[in-house]
């Protein structure tokens, strides 16, 4: 399964972004669970941002709740991030993860490569 990331970039305190992260298979994808994002910034550790579970079920961090929307459209394997009044500290880099099963590899996460969020003051 591989995952592709979109929609990072550099915005200004305030600002909004929408992040989008599409899952594809060269096999059959038979279910995707979890999805996820996550954030690493400069000499820090990988933190959850948000997660939501198949069914829709939703977590937040507590540093992004009230400013961040996790969705997601299972007819297109795909998560989103929707990012408003967004401040300095959430410079990072925004990481999307899947837990996914598929017939050759069993139920297992999957992560996308990475897109740079960068929050001008």
């Amino acid at each position: 399964v591989q995952l592709q990331a979109s929609g990072g970039g550099l915005v200004q305190a305030g600002g909004s972004l929408r992040l989008s992260c599409a899952a594809s298979s060269s096999g059959r994808i038979i279910s995707i669970g979890l999805l996820g994002w996550y954030r690493q910034a400069p000499g820090n550790q990988r933190e959850l941002v948000a997660t939501i579970t198949s069914g829709g079920s939703i977590n937040y961090a507590d540093s992004v709740k009230g400013r961040f929307t996790i969705s997601r459209s299972n007819a297109k394997n795909t998560v989103y991030l929707q990012m408003n009044s967004l401040k300095p500290e959430d410079t990072a880099v925004y990481y999307c993860n899947a837990r996914a099963t598929t017939l050759l590899s069993g139920a297992r996460d999957y992560w996308g490569q990475g897109t740079q969020v960068t929050v001008s003051s």
